[in-house]
């Protein structure tokens, strides 16, 4: 339960990255002591600056950060740092595990594995997880830290259903203070004690109180407000400005009126609020091909399934061929990552993809990506050589891809701009398998329908794996394979 004890101030903070380019603008907000919140906002928002101005990794431009020395901070990480992947379970967890005096670390090891719902033996090396399992100790890392501030950047997007029941428990009992980043709307329901809500346009915080959907309803209650107090403001305005057409042209003191008139027509008009807007979603797209493929584009004979941390091959009979579209559900711990990595570079045991076959595959990491190389490079050599640089411009501004960010390296993106890079090039490319491994991480429910309308269309075979029931439903499914069923 929280406390009037506050243990975060922000003081009309001011932040900007670039030049003329704010992030934030005289935010204001106070955390009291235990609360659970949830920090909601459009894509480049601020979400993600504020929880690095929280752990001092950046410094406002202006205003002021009024954080308890004494209070410990630990975040959850979303990428492996590359001296970590050299480590054991046993000392990545006790290079963060502060309390270096603890009796039976390995049982607290054991424990906060189980929260995340992942297990293995304490020396394993961290660089043989998959890029799931890896986010997933890194949440683990966070969490054994017992920190007074927990800040949780998208700690649901590798966990499985029982992974994130898993975590709503332990936040739920967390007597301490969390702060979470998160597209999930029923994850964040099932904690939430009020939000902070960032918008992308004015640049301000906004506090609200309740859960997450109390919260949700209000936004919508408020924009509906302005949007009406606009309107009649709007209608309103015109009137006097018409009246003031009429009398300008009359008698000079009608005249003095129509003057009066404009003024109010103008005070009206600044008296309009300037209602929220949300964020601009993906343009509908389609995913093309060259030519028809009358051929059997995978077959599927067996898998390779992880069972007890061994590798054990099953059989499966499974045929993809045009518009057939494969839903995979699996257990966090049989290798589902593994497997369609394999498949996507054709070296996976007991499948077969047909020559000349191209695949497009969604990694979660977004590591089949050149980091080094800018966006507008890494587009330029999926787009075919007849597409015009008007085209392929065309096809970037429909994932809200931007020539500020074309100039940009991969790696100095957002990983929400690497998810808009990712697609577009999967349009560029024009594949006729698509492997698509937890393709909602990282984006907000706007862009789902627009997502899954495409998916649904695509008329080449695909394997999907997603967690998000809601993304599912929209896609058409006619084959299945459970991992875990198999013999």
């Amino acid at each position: 339960m929280a406390t009037n004890e506050t243990v975060i101030r922000f003081e009309d903070v001011f932040f900007e990255y670039l030049p003329l380019k704010p992030i934030l603008t005289d935010v204001s907000f106070s955390v009291r002591k235990g609360s659970k919140i949830t920090i909601m906002g459009q894509n480049g928002a601020g979400k993600s600056t504020i929880f690095k101005m929280i752990t001092g990794d950046l410094v406002p431009k202006k205003g002021k950060i009024h954080i308890d020395k004494d209070m410990t901070i630990a975040t959850a990480f979303q990428v492996m740092q590359q001296e970590d992947k050299d480590l054991t379970i046993q000392a990545f967890f006790n290079k963060y595990y502060k309390d270096k005096t603890a009796y039976n670390i390995d049982k607290k090891i054991a424990e906060i594995l189980e929260v995340v719902n992942l297990y293995a033996p304490l020396d394993r090396i961290v660089k043989s997880f998959s890029g799931g399992q890896q986010a997933r100790l890194l949440l683990a890392a966070a969490l054994i830290q017992n920190p007074d501030i927990l800040l949780l950047d998208e700690p649901t997007n590798n966990l499985d259903k029982d992974g994130i029941y898993h975590l709503e428990d332990f936040i739920k009992e967390y007597k301490k203070t969390v702060i979470v980043i998160s597209h999930d709307a029923e994850f964040l329901n099932s904690f939430t004690d009020w939000v902070l809500y960032l918008d992308v346009f004015t640049k301000v915080v906004e506090q609200y109180v309740g859960n997450y959907y109390n919260v949700v309803d209000q936004i919508k209650a408020r924009i509906e407000r302005e949007n009406m107090k606009n309107s009649q403001m709007i209608k309103q305005a015109q009137a006097k400005k018409e009246q003031a057409g009429v009398f300008a042209h009359k008698w000079w003191k009608l005249r003095l009126v129509a003057k009066k008139m404009r003024e109010a027509a103008e005070e009206l008009e600044e008296e309009m609020v300037d209602v929220r807007k949300e964020d601009k979603t993906i343009r509908a797209f389609t995913i093309p091909v060259q030519e028809d493929l009358s051929w059997e584009i995978l077959k599927i004979d067996a898998v390779s399934v992880i069972i007890d941390h061994e590798p054990i091959v099953k059989k499966a009979d499974i045929s993809l061929r045009k518009w057939n579209h494969l839903l995979l559900s699996w257990p966090n711990w049989i290798g589902k990552s593994t497997l369609l990595e394999s498949i996507a570079n054709e070296r996976a045991i007991g499948s077969k993809v047909s020559p000349w076959v191209k695949i497009w595959y969604y990694r979660q990491d977004f590591s089949n990506l050149d980091f080094n190389a800018t966006v507008y490079d890494q587009l330029r050599a999926q787009a075919g050589p007849n597409m015009t640089e008007q085209e392929l411009r065309s096809t970037a501004a429909g994932f809200l891809i931007t020539w500020d960010v074309m100039k940009s390296r991969v790696w100095d993106i957002s990983e929400w701009q690497k998810w808009l890079v990712a697609f577009c090039w999967l349009v560029l490319m024009q594949p006729w398998l698509l492997i698509l491994d937890e393709p909602t991480n990282h984006i907000n429910f706007r862009h789902i329908p627009v997502i899954a309308e495409a998916l649904d269309e695509f008329q080449w075979a695909m394997i999907l794996v997603s967690h998000v029931d809601e993304f599912m439903w929209q896609i058409s499914i006619d084959t299945y394979l459970e991992l875990d069923c198999l013999k």
